[in-house]
């Protein structure tokens, strides 16, 4: 537990020191998170140091790269580049790779990279500096007030095949914990800056959290298909990097669009 703890606070440190300076330094932690996250999902795929695990990587770095590119359309294109490098690639090794092995190669690209690069693209808002903490009030946060509001009232559960022990009154619990903390943290932001969006904070964290169950069970899913604890040893006493961020995987673009409509 001692180790499960410090552990988390290291890991609370160095996502809040990216958060507050931003720039460079969230861009590189997001791509880190990224490429050790496909690593650990290729991995127990079967497909890591294979060629579609290659193209993914490199997909995924291109990805990153067009990022910093002003016209939105160079993420498409290397998003459709990357398609077309995997099935040139299924075709070119015939048949020594199986049209699954392509779908898991692409499919780590997104599920993975694109999705985690949302942090970074919250953080590229105006006033995204505040912005990009609801990512994670809603997904850790919420899973805080779950865990707590399943051990107080926990009854019935959601989905006892995939993980017996989350509840509907803990998802109920943790969708209301993290508006909560979505408001506190919009009352904050209007302290410091004037600025008025307790609404949308409020808005964004309630339906991230919903979504971040989602995130945290499809990540369990996969796990449960290829009968394994946790995706990798990276975090002690928390798993791999999939195991800490699967719900923010979720959290990350749903928390983006909504402030990004509703914000804008």
């Amino acid at each position: 537990m001692l180790v499960r703890i410090l552990s988390g606070i290291v890991l609370l440190l160095i996502t809040g020191s990216s958060l507050i300076i931003g720039g460079w330094y969230l861009y590189g932690i997001c791509i880190f998170i990224s490429l050790v996250g496909m690593m650990e999902y290729y991995r127990v795929l079967g497909i890591n140091k294979k060629l579609p695990g290659i193209i993914g990587y490199v997909g995924a770095t291109a990805y990153y790269v067009s990022l910093l590119m002003t016209d939105e359309c160079f993420g498409i294109l290397v998003l459709t580049a990357t398609a077309i490098a995997m099935m040139i690639a299924y075709v070119a090794t015939f048949p020594k790779y199986t049209i699954e092995d392509i779908a898991k190669g692409y499919f780590g690209v997104i599920y993975v990279a694109v999705m985690i690069s949302y942090i970074y693209l919250t953080r590229q808002l105006p006033d995204g500096e505040y912005l990009a903490w609801l990512i994670f009030i809603c997904s850790w946060g919420s899973d805080s007030f779950a865990y707590l509001a399943g051990v107080a009232f926990g009854k019935h559960k959601m989905t006892p095949k995939l993980s017996p022990k989350k509840s509907y009154e803990g998802a109920v619990g943790g969708i209301a914990g993290a508006a909560v903390l979505g408001a506190l943290f919009g009352v904050l932001v209007k302290y410091l800056t004037g600025a008025d969006y307790m609404a949308a904070f409020t808005a964004a964290s309630a339906i991230g959290a919903t979504i971040s169950i989602f995130g945290d069970l499809a990540a369990s899913a996969i796990k449960r298909n290829k009968d394994i604890k946790d995706y990798g040893r990276l975090i002690p006493g928390h798993g791999g990097i999939l195991d800490r961020y699967d719900s923010v995987i979720f959290t990350a673009p749903i928390v983006y669009w909504v402030l990004y409509f509703i914000v804008r």
